[in-house]
C-alpha cells in the first residue's frame, strides 16, 4: 500500500494527550486500530457512536478490568479525526456520561470546521 491511500489522523482537543496517559498495551491496541482506519479498513472491535453523526465510530479496548473509549470520525473530508478518548467509569451496561458525549458533539464540531478551513 502506498502512503497517498493512508488518511492522515487530526487529533482534536485533547484526544491524543489522554490517549497517550492510557496503558502501553492499550495505546498499542488504539494505534494498530487508527492504523486499520487509516488504512481505509474497520478494526474489529470498532462500532458506531450513536447519537452525534453518521462516520462517527469508537474503539473499544479491554485491558484488566477496565474499558477504554476512542472516538473518531470518518466521513469529514479525507482525513481521520480522533475526537475524544476516555476511560469508561460506569458499571457495565450503563451508558457514556453526558459529559463525554457533549465533548465529542462539540469537537465533531470544531473537526468539520477544521476540514472547512483547509479546504480554503
Amino acid at each position: 500500500m502506498s502512503e497517498d491511500n493512508i488518511k492522515p489522523v487530526v487529533w482534536v482537543g485533547d484526544a491524543r494527550k489522554l490517549v497517550q496517559s492510557f496503558p502501553q498495551e492499550v495505546r498499542q491496541d488504539i494505534g494498530a486500530a487508527l492504523f486499520d482506519v487509516q488504512k481505509g479498513t474497520k478494526p474489529p472491535h470498532a462500532k458506531p457512536f450513536k447519537g452525534v453523526a453518521s462516520g462517527v465510530l469508537e474503539i473499544v479496548t479491554r485491558f484488566e478490568t477496565n474499558t477504554y473509549r476512542t472516538v473518531y470520525a470518518v466521513q469529514i473530508g479525507k482525513r481521520v479525526y480522533v475526537l475524544h478518548a476516555f476511560q469508561k467509569k460506569a458499571p457495565k451496561g450503563r451508558k457514556t456520561s453526558k459529559l463525554d458525549v457533549e465533548m465529542i458533539v462539540r469537537r465533531y464540531k470544531d473537526a468539520v470546521d477544521i476540514e472547512k478551513e483547509k479546504q480554503s
